[in-house]
């Protein structure tokens, strides 16, 4: 099956621009502000959403984890909260100034030794196949620039029997909230970031349209069934402003 996201007429070309060097340049740059505009735009619900996947995809004791697009390194700390620092895990990023952050925050919290962080680039991971219980990305998903090799390689991680858990922005709808939601997206929340942080590469605008062009529902668990996994459901949450994808490895 086929899933074809066709730009809108209305959105600028560059805005949806996915090429790694520009992802990797955009998120690099914003970096410094990330935690504090994700937490503050969010009004602290991705915190939120984060426990809830922890919950539904809770770590097992002792198995080995892969968190995905790692960026600050939130997810990552709130599996190993989950799993009671029983498991090592990896996370992984193909952003330098973000990962710099994560081991810092690493360090803080003495996480070092459960936690590693690489360098890496999600649609060809320098890691084992069939060796990991949990593969999880949050918030990243979309911005992989071949997303049907960021799901084939999380899928070839994932040891067999075990689970793929993506957390992932979704378009609300009803005639009151999804028109609300597509304003504060696409007027309000670039306005809002502009003020902390320079943004020349746009990156509080491309969000909003990643968002809204990427395929979400049944669409995007039709392509985790696509890509081999079983046990297919979806979850979502805070009135769909996000959803969470659960699938299992045969």
């Amino acid at each position: 099956m086929e899933y074809i996201i066709e730009p809108r007429v209305d959105v600028p070309t560059e805005l949806l621009d996915k090429q790694e060097f520009r992802i990797q340049k955009m998120f690099g740059q914003i970096a410094p502000w990330y935690d504090f505009l994700n937490h503050f735009l969010s009004l602290n619900v991705d915190k939120y959403w984060r426990r809830k996947l922890t919950k539904l995809a809770p770590p097992t004791s002792g198995k080995p984890i892969l968190d995905l697009c790692t960026g600050t390194g939130d997810l990552a700390f709130a599996l190993d909260s989950a799993a009671k620092k029983t498991c090592a895990i990896t996370a992984s990023d193909f952003c330098p100034e973000m990962l710099e952050l994560a081991r810092k925050k690493g360090e803080r919290r003495r996480t070092t030794e459960r936690i590693a962080f690489h360098e890496a680039d999600s649609q060809a991971l320098p890691f084992p196949g069939d060796h990991y219980d949990l593969v999880t990305v949050s918030f990243g998903l979309r911005n992989i620039t071949d997303t049907k090799k960021g799901l084939a390689e999380m899928v070839r991680v994932a040891a067999p029997g075990g689970r793929v858990a993506i957390l992932e922005f979704s378009r609300p709808t009803g005639r009151i909230l999804g028109p609300l939601y597509r304003f504060y997206f696409r007027r309000v929340l670039p306005r809002l970031a502009k003020m902390f942080c320079r943004d020349e590469n746009s990156a509080y605008r491309y969000l909003p349209e990643s968002v809204l062009q990427f395929p979400d529902g049944d669409d995007l668990a039709g392509m985790l069934r696509d890509a081999g996994l079983h046990e297919v459901r979806f979850h979502t949450l805070t009135f769909g402003i996000a959803t969470l994808y659960l699938g299992r490895k045969p």
